[in-house]
């Protein structure tokens, strides 16, 4: 079973907007000393739909490369089409990832039977496969409710995960582990982790945030696992500031918190985000200096 903390690793350009290989190793191989217990690649916080196919394999392959097998990978495979998506989920498979993160897709809207042969014909073209189906909220994804997904899910094997987004999170993660879908294996939280105390208090297997505090991600993950539940929250207050700031910046400040901890240089964002003024980036600096201040790194 997947549970703990599972990062997802952005794709990192250079300046003239090409792939960074080298921050890219950096990236992962900070996630994986930190001691993350899975990996995530391609996520939203990847910037996925701006990769071009070829690129997504470039960067696959370097991931599962990284990864070498340490820990479980998650292979994202979200896409508008189920063409796109079996294409996408070939690329993971082919270096041997089994588990695929796919998305509801917005284009469907609230149409039940319509996400039911969707991810039907996935499972069908990307057999062996199995699905962790991400619910995130519009205009990103669908915004499923908790008895859509349960519907979906019950009708095919081949999900056996649930990456719950919409807000709030926490009720609906209640709502499908006690459906009791037999095969399905877990729910993870969404959201940057920004509700990961309650997300866990309710059971979920575990998070899916970005990457650049996976660390302290880790060191919650564990001392709520080991039923210290003030450092759990501690570490949760910690982190609060900078999540919001992410949920407006998103990869952008990812990005910048990297290169403040010396793990990776790389700035330039393909997404349309909110640019980080030089007000915003010393106010995310300061929230940093704060968080590193009581969490040194190998807490």
């Amino acid at each position: 079973m997947l549970s703990g903390i599972f990062p997802v690793i952005p794709s990192l350009f250079t300046t003239d907007n090409q792939i960074d290989l080298e921050a890219q190793r950096r990236v992962i191989r900070f996630a994986l000393d930190a001691g993350a217990q899975g990996i995530v690649f391609p996520g939203v916080a990847s910037e996925y739909s701006h990769l071009t196919l070829p690129e997504r394999e470039q960067l696959m392959e370097l991931v599962a490369e990284e990864v070498d097998g340490s820990v479980p990978l998650v292979g994202g495979a979200s896409a508008a089409s189920a063409a796109d998506v079996i294409a996408a989920g070939s690329i993971a498979m082919k270096h041997g990832i089994r588990h695929l993160m796919i998305m509801a897709p917005q284009g469907l809207g609230a149409d039940v039977a319509a996400h039911r042969a969707f991810f039907d014909e996935v499972a069908q073209g990307l057999a062996g496969a199995e699905i962790i189906l991400q619910n995130a909220p519009v205009p990103t994804g669908a915004g499923l409710s908790a008895q859509a997904i349960i519907e979906i899910a019950a009708q095919i094997p081949a999900i056996t995960y649930v990456k719950e987004e919409t807000l709030p999170s926490g009720p609906a993660i209640t709502t499908i582990r006690e459906a009791g879908i037999v095969h399905l294996k877990g729910v993870f939280g969404g959201g940057g982790a920004r509700y990961i105390i309650d997300e866990l208090d309710r059971g979920a297997c575990g998070a899916m945030p970005a990457v650049e505090l996976t660390d302290l991600h880790v060191a919650l993950w564990k001392a709520h696992a080991a039923g210290d539940h003030a450092k759990a929250r501690h570490l949760y207050r910690l982190s609060l500031p900078l999540l919001v700031s992410q949920a407006i910046f998103r990869m952008r400040l990812t990005k910048h918190v990297l290169a403040k901890r010396g793990i990776a240089e790389a700035l330039h964002v393909r997404a349309a985000l909110p640019e980080m003024d030089a007000f915003t980036q010393r106010d995310v600096d300061t929230m940093l200096a704060d968080l590193l201040s009581e969490f040194p790194a190998n807490a």
